[in-house]
């Protein structure tokens, strides 16, 4: 089955134009024009990744990121002409995957789906092992993570951080190193977009109570370690 996108931007332009890349690469897309429609399809729709604009009427961007993640995991790319790094970190903090700034390519932005799909649980499983940390596994089979036997609910992005770590546990990862192999491409936001994805997989496995966590190695990087 094709994955389903929903476009959501204010722009008949920058809508008709994504559309036409990603209908060409097989993708179902649909559309909307202001935040209240995005939210009414996004809650009667299962959507595979969601392109959302942050200044849309009636409901911006940024209220629309905050109710998906409310209750859903779908892959978030935002777009912006704000280009500030002030503006990249709050949409990443709200739990978006990516932040894509105006004007950009459309060729990019087929490629940052793709990028995010293939590592979002659930949308490719992939043959692999199970992982374990302490009370925290991975399950590389069924893209799943877990605590305790409790399903950690985690974005694509925190998904591959935490893979990437507990496959190597106790390595130290650069803030470099990290963006090259879970962003895969080369990305304008910066060593700040991996602090706050690991901020937000920390409060995650707090949270959920893993006796494995992300510790910061000063001047180095993240690595994995576990607790007791």
């Amino acid at each position: 089955m094709a994955a389903r996108v929903l476009v959501a931007d204010d722009e008949d332009r920058i809508r008709q134009l994504v559309r036409m890349y990603l209908t060409r690469e097989n993708f179902e897309v649909d559309e909307a024009g202001d935040g209240q429609t995005a939210l009414e399809r996004i809650n009667g729709t299962t959507y595979s990744l969601i392109i959302l604009d942050l200044m849309l009427p009636e409901v911006d961007g940024w209220t629309v990121c905050q109710e998906v993640r409310r209750h859903s995991d779908t892959p978030i790319i935002m777009l912006s002409a704000r280009s500030e790094e002030y503006d990249r970190i709050l949409g990443l903090q709200l739990g978006a995957d990516d932040y894509v700034c105006k004007p950009f390519s459309p060729r990019e932005l087929v490629l940052r789906v793709k990028s995010l799909l293939r590592r979002t649980p659930g949308v490719t499983p992939v043959r692999g092992a199970v992982l374990q940390a302490g009370n925290l596994t991975v399950d590389e089979q069924c893209c799943q993570a877990r605590v305790a036997g409790e399903e950690l609910r985690l974005t694509p992005k925190e998904y591959s951080l935490l893979t990437l770590m507990i496959r190597r546990p106790g390595q130290i990862f650069s803030r470099e190193s990290l963006l090259e192999q879970v962003w895969g491409y080369e990305f304008t936001g910066g060593r700040r977009t991996v602090d706050s994805h690991v901020k937000n997989l920390r409060e995650k496995l707090g949270e959920a109570g893993a006796t494995a966590q992300v510790e910061t190695v000063w001047g180095f990087g993240y690595r994995l370690v576990t607790l007791r």
